[in-house]
């Protein structure tokens, strides 16, 4: 069995402040890239017991080069940085992957269950959506998954994330490691979040796995709101994108590959 992990920052136990997901503010941040590498190590550890033959990690917070590698298990491959492909934060991932795993992930822009929540861009993006619906970070790069056919079986982040995927796919195992309230996060114990990890993990991927896949719509229309009229007006000029509104732009097809695409080259 081949996995794939994605791991952001955001979403991981007792996170709250944005200077806590920034290296350059290394004593409140090492204690979450700390947890953040033992939340995707228990991941690791529990996909490897479940049978998992190889594993692929992504790095997929800020620059990419986050997790402490030695306190990963010795048979994870980690990708580091930024490739500047159209994947993003599932670089790599092809059809040869059996199941892809999320670690502290979290809620979408505009949210109030995660005092961090945004998409993609904090300082750049408003809200994202696809024919109509507001995206995160997850739904984005599990439909890129599902583009391949591999199903996202198990998700862990922030209550509210937890609770968007489960309106997506009921059969997805969630662990839910914080709840926003407004300024504020409540935080359950970091041991906690390891061991509900470690388990869920494990019944994910000894479950049945194909439950996982999302279903991608036929048609595809996707859109960006920006924060400022002049990223809107850069990115309309993208083969076949087009402006909704000053601060809004849009792009239909019916491949989601291009929606990656146009994501990567639009912002």
């Amino acid at each position: 069995m081949k996995v794939y992990i994605s791991a952001d920052i955001e979403g991981i136990t007792g996170i709250g402040h944005w200077n806590e997901t920034d290296k350059e503010f290394p004593s409140e941040y090492s204690q979450f890239q700390k947890q953040m590498t033992a939340e995707v190590a228990a991941a690791a550890q529990a996909a490897e017991s479940a049978g998992a033959t190889e594993i692929l990690i992504k790095d997929a917070h800020d620059s990419g080069r986050n997790l402490i590698l030695d306190e990963l298990p010795e048979m994870v491959k980690v990708i580091r940085g930024w490739a500047g492909h159209p994947l993003s934060m599932v670089q790599e991932l092809d059809a040869s992957f059996d199941a892809i795993i999320f670690i502290g992930y979290h809620s979408r822009a505009g949210q109030n269950t995660n005092t961090l929540a945004h998409t993609m861009s904090s300082s750049r993006i408003t809200r994202m959506t696809l024919n109509g619906q507001d995206m995160s970070e997850f739904y984005l790069h599990a439909l890129a998954a599902a583009y391949y056919g591999v199903p996202a079986v198990f998700v862990s982040g922030d209550e509210g994330l937890c609770q968007e995927v489960k309106d997506h796919n009921h059969s997805i195992e969630t662990v839910a490691t914080i709840r926003g309230e407004g300024n504020s996060v409540i935080s359950q114990h970091p041991a906690l979040s390891i061991k509900m990890i470690r388990e869920g993990v494990q019944k994910a991927l000894k479950g049945n796995l194909s439950q996982g896949l999302l279903k991608i719509p036929e048609t595809l229309e996707f859109s960006i709101e920006f924060k400022k009229h002049q990223d809107t007006y850069r990115a309309a000029f993208y083969p076949g994108a087009f402006m909704i509104d000053p601060l809004t732009v849009g792009f239909t097809t019916s491949d989601f590959f291009e929606v990656m695409r146009f994501n990567l080259f639009a912002y």
